[in-house]
């Protein structure tokens, strides 16, 4: 089969690699049909991601067809799937509590081990969702959307809620569009005027621009001085974290979704007198998947505006090096495969 190699940092060829075989009981084979291209698999294409081993064939956002199916496995060969990318070990305390999607030994697919960006993969059948009438190339969406999904449903945040989402990229935007969804009162904050140009015009979102002005002035002179009561912040900047203590109101809520290498420091007296909760958000669970492609189906996301580029398999090479650095109009990328 063909498939996508990244060899080393900045070296990544279409190459010929042997075909997965029968699938063992409890897994499938499936036919690989889109994969979306995520901001991780920049990052392990520029030598940015701490924890990955080369060579690695990327891919963690993905649809697809099964086309034979293991013991014990009853999804039919054909059925059109959206895989969901962690794989969870179904034995430690994360997954005995029905996490599995921060499994102590969890593996990503196109992380920690080699993902979908080639035309057939093995995947364990429990991480195979029927698209139920999406298409294929939508069906690729759904796990970077319920990332953001999977964020509010942890923030808890009551209808109305006011809400700010700092981060603007396919991270943050997906966030906003559930936030809405959910019934939250959406603004975001970005550093980028194209990018909350987009947010503002062709989502509809009010936005607050900090590279014109310092963001708490900004967050102080749109809540009234109150804050948000619900922040969620999806950079994967340290100073952005870090400084969105601040931005959240007296009993509110700050939910990181991004991930950062450095330690976060803030105030505590600051933290103790606001009574914050603090939430982390990692990856997604089911409820997540089905809630985004319900979501897709019922029209309440505008995929075709957050889906900007596409490409091949044989094209990605050469793509997918020149959308690491030429980000204008860049909201999303997907490969189709199949």
């Amino acid at each position: 089969m063909k498939a996508v190699i990244c060899r080393s940092p900045g070296d990544l060829v279409v190459e010929d690699r042997l075909a997965p075989g029968t699938p063992p009981p409890g897994w499938a084979l499936v036919a690989v049909s889109h994969v979306g291209i995520c901001g991780t698999d920049y990052h392990i294409f520029e030598g940015k991601h701490p924890f990955l081993a080369y060579p690695r064939i990327m891919g963690h956002e993905v649809s697809g067809t099964v086309i034979e199916a293991g013991e014990g496995v009853d999804l039919p060969v054909g059925e059109p799937v959206i895989i969901n990318p962690y794989l969870a070990c179904g034995k430690c305390s994360a997954c005995r509590l029905g996490k599995p999607n921060c499994c102590v030994r969890i593996e990503v697919l196109g992380v920690h081990r080699d993902g979908a960006m080639c035309e057939r993969i093995l995947v364990p059948a429990q991480n195979l969702y029927p698209a139920n009438g999406l298409s294929l190339a939508d069906a690729a969406a759904v796990e970077f959307l319920a990332i953001g999904a999977h964020a509010v449903r942890r923030s808890l945040a009551d209808p109305g809620a006011r809400t700010l989402v700092i981060g603007a990229g396919p991270i943050g935007l997906g966030t906003a569009l559930f936030a809405r969804i959910a019934g939250l009162d959406v603004t975001l904050l970005d550093m980028s005027a194209e990018r909350l140009g987009f947010a503002a015009s062709e989502l509809g979102f009010a936005t607050l621009d900090a590279s014109r002005q310092p963001a708490t002035d900004l967050v102080r002179e749109a809540t009234n001085g109150e804050g948000f009561d619900a922040v969620f912040d999806a950079t994967g900047n340290t100073q952005s974290v870090q400084s969105a203590f601040a931005h959240v109101a007296h009993g509110g809520t700050l939910v990181l979704v991004s991930v950062v290498k450095d330690d976060i420091v803030f105030s505590d007296p600051e933290f103790h007198k606001r009574e914050m909760t603090l939430i982390g958000s990692r990856n997604a669970l089911r409820v997540d998947f089905d809630h985004v492609a319900a979501s897709i189906r019922d029209g309440a996301v505008p995929l075709a505006k957050l889906v900007t580029h596409r490409t091949t398999l044989g094209d990605t090479p050469r793509d997918l090096a020149r959308w690491a650095h030429e980000k204008s109009g860049l909201i999303k990328a997907v490969i189709q495969v199949g």
